[in-house]
């Protein structure tokens, strides 16, 4: 074999091991965009206070909302989707809120909350492909929803469907129906929040402060605390309320003249200022 041609190999060779490492790393990306998954049951508004954004949220239709335990997320479907109220679904896509905020933002949140770069981002991850007027509105509308109430999570969904029997009794949200009957007897107290954080054995009572409030503040959050010690329901439309994980909660079991009761108080949590 002569010079030319030991030359010509050698480049050929070269070439196909850079296309082969190059076909790599798009692949492993793929792979590794995973989407969010969560399964609850459907909340269907036909009127919500939102107007004609919350209904643009569901293509012109009704507001739609899946419970997740204690977490409650708006969907965002591009085409109207047929979702009974009560039922159980399982919706896939990706939470905006999560997903904005782990994209960061060099601010600091200090000049306001979702930044367009970040809504854009998101809307693109999840929806690629869209044509520039579809994409503009999206991104638009996402913005919008997310300003109006930054905590309350907006799902951005690919797809969802009913869930099977054997989900739902994977991953409940309803309690038990004879534990619920008898909660139904149990008598709901009142107390103070200075006396009732003596009786708390775990719960992140101060956290950094959220994007959208990086000044922080101190709230009172009011909430139900059930029988077996566990926060069972949150009362109050603060936002910084609703980012606390309230699951995350253990008081000592409530108890009056020996007998469990149920407790109406309230849960001060302060947010640090983010620096």
């Amino acid at each position: 074999m002569n010079c030319k041609a030991r030359i010509f190999c050698f480049l050929a060779l070269t070439l196909a091991a850079l296309g082969g490492c190059s076909s790599g790393p798009p692949e492993s990306k793929k792979a590794a965009a995973a989407p969010d998954r969560i399964l609850g049951k459907a909340q269907v508004l036909e009127d919500s206070d939102g107007g004609a954004t919350e209904a643009a949220l569901n293509a012109g239709g009704p507001s739609v909302y899946l419970w997740e335990g204690m977490h409650r997320y708006r969907l965002f479907l591009r085409k109207p989707a047929d979702v009974i109220h009560g039922n159980e679904y399982v919706a896939e896509g990706i939470n905006a809120q999560k997903t904005i905020d782990e994209i960061g933002d060099p601010d600091q949140g200090k000049n306001g909350y979702p930044l367009q770069s970040s809504c854009e981002s998101v809307v693109r991850k999840v929806w690629s492909g869209l044509p520039f007027d579809e994409f503009d509105a999206d991104v638009s509308l996402l913005r919008a929803v997310i300003k109006r109430h930054p905590a309350r999570a907006v799902f951005l969904v690919t797809g969802i469907r009913a869930a099977t029997d054997a989900e739902i009794s994977t991953v409940s949200t309803e309690p038990k129906k004879d534990a619920a009957a008898g909660e139904k007897n149990v008598p709901e107290i009142s107390v103070p929040a200075d006396k009732q954080r003596a009786s708390l054995i775990e719960g992140p009572t101060v956290l950094p402060a959220p994007l959208w409030e990086p000044a922080g503040a101190t709230v009172r959050c009011k909430v139900v605390i059930d029988p077996a010690g566990k926060i069972s329901e949150l009362a109050t439309g603060a936002q910084l309320c609703e980012t606390v994980e309230w699951s995350q909660f253990r008081y000592q079991p409530p108890v009056q003249s020996g007998h469990p009761v149920k407790v109406d108080t309230e849960v001060e949590v302060r947010f640090e200022p983010r620096k």
